[in-house]
């Protein structure tokens, strides 16, 4: 049959749509990227938090209507939210057809089979908390470019902070065999891939559940020597769990880049408490610094949440007080979202959504003013780039990225002259700056 895939939420979500689709093109299906034209419709949903919830449970009553204009016959719901709420989903959405939880996946080609032959899966019955975790053997089909890939590492998480409820959806805490990562980045490799982003819930966190003394070091190590991956980029790093041997590696690294996805989440230490976050202000802040002094150049990428409960006026003035200090090349900010079976839901000194949004809208005022202030000391410097393609702002641009910056997250490098090749890399000089994005033009090799 003909397959559309709608994936919703983080990158760790993609990798498990990559891999439905491989397996349903193993067992024989098409896959198209018009929804319109498909028979059997799979969206991968995402239950992080309200805002991700209500796009998820949009986006399935939209493809839902393709059953009446278009050539939807069966759709499927899968991932984060149907793992927590399928019950009750399944009463308030008889338009879909069958739901599988995030730890279910791997059983979508056999759903689908059922559902040709006439069967109605059960839907009633709450998933069970997710064990799986795919391996370089198993079908995936990539959506990213040819030049860069996800590397999902681990699933699942054991750090338990108390307003997130990845744990209950996700499990806990497993890594993959060191050798099934590295044999997959190996695959990638052979298919051109020339920047793998390493991704987890907490990459730091790699192999402390696995007997035989596997960590994210001893993997990066690995990783380098694979030949055609040139970057290395590591994202979702947990503060409280780095090492000076980790450190010193991405240091001296010629292709673990520098740059880190480090959330801090808040800098207070009561809040930091009530999260349940295991980094106190003293050790971000000596974090911080010491990956400043062994690598004045990192890039550094934050997310915070404001509006958390026991958010005062002066633990917010705190927090963007350090916002200003610590001077992040970039920086996300969510507003605190309540779920329900998280401790986080039963504390006291709630803050409401208005007061949430209005301190959410100073922090990235302030984080515009110290991106546009970095950006404009980039003016005049000469980076290399790996160049993704066509510019979706303007035909007369070609957009890339240096090592200060992750795809689909942070800016971009406007290339408006010189030739260059998608999926290559090029020297590019910086010639403009804007808050986020930089314009340059590429220059002979030096």
């Amino acid at each position: 049959m003909k397959v559309g895939m709608v994936s919703l939420g983080c990158p760790k979500n993609q990798v498990d749509a990559e891999v439905m689709v491989g397996l349903l093109r193993k067992a024989g299906h098409e896959m198209v990227a018009d929804e319109t034209e498909a028979e059997v419709i799979v969206v991968n949903t995402c239950g992080f938090i309200r805002e991700a919830k209500e796009e998820s449970i949009e986006a399935v009553l939209e493809m839902a209507e393709l059953k009446d204009s278009g050539r939807l016959k069966y759709l499927i719901a899968t991932g984060c939210l149907t793992q927590r709420y399928r019950p009750s989903l399944a009463h308030e959405m008889p338009e879909v057809d069958a739901y599988l939880g995030a730890g279910e996946f791997p059983l979508i080609a056999d759903t689908l089979a059922a559902l040709i032959k006439g069967q109605s899966p059960d839907s009633q019955t709450p998933p069970p908390v997710s064990r799986y975790i795919y391996s370089h053997e198993t079908p995936r089909i990539r959506f990213t470019p040819r030049h860069w890939a996800f590397l999902k590492v681990s699933e699942g998480c054991d750090n338990r902070c108390s307003y997130c409820v990845i744990p209950a959806i996700r499990g806990g805490l497993r890594s993959r065999a060191m050798d099934s990562v590295v044999e997959e980045a190996r695959m990638m490799a052979s298919e051109g891939v020339k920047e793998l982003c390493v991704i987890g819930q907490d990459i730091t966190a790699f192999g402390s559940d696995r007997k035989g003394g596997a960590t994210l070091e001893k993997l990066l190590h690995r990783l380098e020597k694979v030949k055609g991956i040139e970057w290395i980029r590591l994202l979702y790093t947990h503060p409280a769990h780095f090492t000076d041997g980790l450190i010193d590696l991405i240091a001296e690294s010629p292709k673990v880049l520098r740059y880190l996805d480090i959330p801090v989440q808040h800098i207070d230490d009561e809040i930091l408490k009530r999260m349940g976050r295991k980094a106190t202000s003293d050790d971000i802040r000596a974090l911080i610094a010491k990956l400043r002094s062994k690598m004045p150049d990192v890039a550094l990428r934050t997310s915070l949440i404001v509006g958390f409960p026991g958010e005062t006026k002066a633990r917010f003035a705190e927090l963007l007080g350090f916002v200003k200090e610590a001077q992040f090349d970039h920086l996300g900010v969510f507003g605190y979202s309540e779920e329900e079976d998280t401790p986080a839901a039963m504390m006291d000194g709630k803050v409401s959504e208005e007061l949430a949004e209005e301190r959410r809208e100073r922090i990235m005022g302030a984080q515009k003013k110290i991106s546009l202030k970095k950006n404009k000391a980039r003016v005049g410097d000469t980076y290399r780039v790996l160049v993704d393609g066509p510019s979706s702002e303007s035909e007369l641009l070609v957009a890339g990225r240096a090592y200060f910056q992750a795809p689909e997250i942070d800016g971009v490098v406007y290339i408006a002259e010189g030739d260059v090749t998608p999926g290559a890399f090029a020297d590019v000089k910086i010639t403009k700056a804007g808050d986020y994005d930089l314009v340059g033009k590429a220059v002979p090799a030096a």
